[in-house]
């Protein structure tokens, strides 16, 4: 990547980060719901999510509203510089970064494979399916291991046309917002 697209990509997380500050996040649990059903997860299926912190969407209600489901919900941990997963089961601890993460056994980085869903926190998505994450590379080098499809939760003016990517990026294969619902996006 050159320089200057590492300096757009700095220049946007700083922007959208800003364009959080104080704002109200949704709870986005009705919303996380529509996702399961487009993509007609079967029930007991698995569904990899994330506990939002207080500057993305999404909340522990977006999580509890899959385990209504009676979906399988695994959630990832940091291990170094790594994602982990564990099955949630109600119960939380506070892990790297002061994320909230399961207490459960890791299953591996490989258990993303085993989710019908995956659903993953970014601070804006494109109409192609970039993903703009914090800028750690957690979830590009987790997500190699996703067969299902890959789920970008923003809000609605993080949907944007057009964001800085380069090659390890992995596209998301749908965004999900609280006015748009969920909207699948080309593959390209």
């Amino acid at each position: 990547m050159t320089s200057g697209e590492r300096d757009r990509k700095a220049t946007a997380r700083a922007r959208l980060r800003a364009g959080r500050r104080g704002a109200v996040m949704p709870e986005m649990a009705d919303e996380v719901l529509l996702a399961v059903d487009g993509f007609a997860v079967p029930a007991g299926g698995t569904v990899c999510a994330y506990v939002a912190s207080a500057a993305e969407p999404g909340s522990l209600a977006m999580v509890e509203a899959l385990r209504s489901r009676g979906l399988r919900v695994l959630l990832p941990v940091v291990v170094g510089e790594a994602l982990d997963w564990a099955a949630y089961d109600g119960r939380l601890r506070v892990g790297a970064f002061g994320l909230r993460e399961p207490v459960g056994p890791p299953l591996g980085a490989e258990a993303v494979a085993s989710a019908a869903l995956v659903l993953v926190p970014a601070l804006a998505v494109d109409h192609s399916g970039v993903r703009l994450g914090k800028g750690g590379g957690y979830y590009d080098r987790a997500l190699r291991w996703a067969v299902g499809p890959v789920v970008g939760v923003v809000r609605d003016s993080e949907f944007v046309p057009s964001l800085p990517a380069e090659p390890h990026d992995v596209r998301v294969d749908a965004v999900l917002t609280p006015g748009r619902g969920l909207v699948r996006l080309p593959r390209l």
